[in-house]
């Protein structure tokens, strides 16, 4: 076979290989924990509407979170985990 294939086959080893939480995989996988988004939309003290428009959400998604009707994902739920860990240095960042 050809460097093409030989390619091929050692990246898809290596996604089915990330895939399956292999440690050789040489990748570092983040897990975001959940967060309870009204307790740090308080410990902010922020209003709904302060919170939402300071951080890129809207207030319905928002509400929708803080009413357990949905659950944070993908990239917000990155954010609000790092918004959870140092609220300072994001504000900061986005000021």
């Amino acid at each position: 076979m050809g460097k093409a294939f030989d390619s091929i086959r050692q990246g898809l080893q290596e996604a089915i290989a990330h895939a399956q939480g292999e440690a050789n995989a040489g990748v570092r996988v983040y897990r975001p924990h959940p967060v309870d988004v009204k307790a740090l939309r308080r410990r902010v003290a922020m209003t709904q509407e302060q919170f939402a428009a300071r951080f890129g959400f809207s207030v319905a998604t928002l509400r929708h979170w803080e009413r357990g009707d949905r659950t944070p994902q993908g990239p917000a739920l990155v954010l609000l985990n790092v918004i959870e860990k140092d609220p300072g240095a994001v504000l900061s960042a986005l000021s």
